[in-house]
């Protein structure tokens, strides 16, 4: 199972430029709401744009989905870990815990411009 990393220590890594920080959910949830400089990858493109999006395999990685009841976040760590990522945890209280801590988030327009 997937070390997972706590809402302030995610902050802080965050804050810190310390770790990427992947939005298991993707699409219309990623465009609409993601935390602060986070990339979309779903469980099923994780063996074709892992290497594209996650070239450091060595790098700090968090996945997050929705909520500790969503499995989109392990899934997506399931798979790096199988493509050799090394240093990869699960924000398993996912966005709305984050959101609910009134801790900033982004959105697609935010990202893009």
């Amino acid at each position: 199972m997937t070390a997972l990393i706590s809402r302030d220590d995610l902050r802080v890594a965050i804050e810190a430029g310390a770790v990427t920080v992947v939005d298991a959910l993707g699409g219309d949830y990623w465009a609409r709401q993601h935390l602060p400089g986070a990339v979309p990858l779903v469980a099923d493109d994780v063996p074709k744009r892992a290497a594209d999006l996650l070239p450091d395999t060595a790098a700090a990685i968090v996945t997050y989905c929705s909520n500790p009841a969503c499995p989109n976040s392990q899934a997506v760590a399931d798979g790096l870990e199988r493509l050799g990522y090394a240093n990869v945890r699960k924000y398993r209280e996912g966005i709305e815990d984050w959101v609910s801590a009134g801790l900033p988030t982004e959105s697609a327009e935010h990202a893009l411009g």
